[in-house]
Parts: structure tokens; C-alpha cells; sequence
């Protein structure tokens, strides 16, 4: 690591960024050379990535990958992200995966209709690196730590069945 190099020391994660190498984070755009730049602004993370090129294969990948966090774009062919936001935030499987919109939209009205579908965090384009992974490290720490949450209330729950039941 040396100190001309920024990237060395994102080659390894901190101990609060330990969950990133167990993340999954599926890009859903319809332009390859915007899925390209994504991926290459990621890759300095140590995640796993996914791609897909409309909505209809982000939500099959979505079905093979189980992602803990989605780029997705808003503007595509067959299916919008905006509908695809919908989906997975209607569907008890998966509603708790992180969704970042990422989309050259920037008017009031595009924003509010993002949120409404459910989108976690938006961004818009041209995409600044440095902003881009900030938010990609902070949603995938969110989904992380709502699993242990889940998980520690799992455990709660059994033990308290337990005892009530042992008694």
C-alpha cells in the first residue's frame, strides 16, 4: 500500500466492511458501455457482480442470484426500473434487497416516483466514482446488518419459545 495509491486501500476491507465480500450486486442497465463504467467503478470492492440489460432479465437474475443490492436504471426497454422497483419491493422474498436507481432522470417528479416505488437511494448520471461506492458500501451495510438483526430476533424468538415451553 502506498500512499499514491488510493485504490490499494480499498484492495482489502476494513473490519466494519467485512460483509462485502459475501455481498452480490446485480447492474441493470440497457446501454453495455454504462454497465462497463459501473462495473470498472466497482471493481476496486471485493463483491461479487451481476449484470443484466433490461428488466425482465433483472428480474430473472434476481431469481438465480439472490443480489443484496441492485443498480438500476430507470429508463429501458420491456420493463422500467421503476416497474421493476415495484416488483421486487412488492414480493415478501424480495423486498429487503437494496435497490440504487441510478438514471440521467433528475427532475422533481422522476425523484418522487422513485420513492414511491420503493428505491432505497438514487443517484444520477454521469455517475461520480467516489459517490457511487460511498453508496454502494452504504447499502450493502444496511442489508447486512438488517440480516443480523433478523437473524438475533430468530434466535430470540426460539429461546423464549424454549423457555416457555420447558417450563
Amino acid at each position: 500500500m502506498t500512499e499514491n495509491n488510493p485504490t490499494a486501500t480499498q484492495s482489502a476491507p476494513s473490519a466494519n466492511e467485512s460483509f462485502l465480500p459475501n455481498s452480490t450486486v446485480l447492474i441493470v442497465d440497457d446501454n453495455p458501455q454504462n454497465v462497463e463504467l459501473l462495473q470498472a467503478f466497482l471493481e476496486s470492492l471485493p463483491i461479487r457482480i451481476v449484470t443484466a440489460f433490461d428488466g425482465v432479465e433483472a428480474l430473472q437474475k434476481v431469481q438465480e442470484h439472490n443480489p443484496d443490492l441492485i443498480l438500476l436504471d430507470i429508463m429501458m426497454p420491456r420493463m422500467s426500473g421503476f416497474q421493476v422497483c415495484r416488483k421486487l419491493k412488492g414480493d415478501d422474498k424480495t423486498r429487503d434487497i437494496q435497490i440504487l436507481m441510478v438514471t440521467a432522470l433528475n427532475e422533481l417528479g422522476d425523484i418522487e416516483q422513485a420513492a414511491e416505488c420503493g428505491t432505497d437511494d438514487f443517484v444520477s448520471k454521469p455517475v461520480n466514482k467516489f459517490e457511487l461506492l460511498t453508496r454502494v458500501k452504504s447499502l450493502l451495510r444496511v442489508r447486512h446488518l438488517k440480516g443480523e438483526l433478523e437473524r438475533a430476533l430468530t434466535y430470540l424468538n426460539e429461546v423464549e419459545h424454549e423457555s416457555t415451553g420447558s417450563e
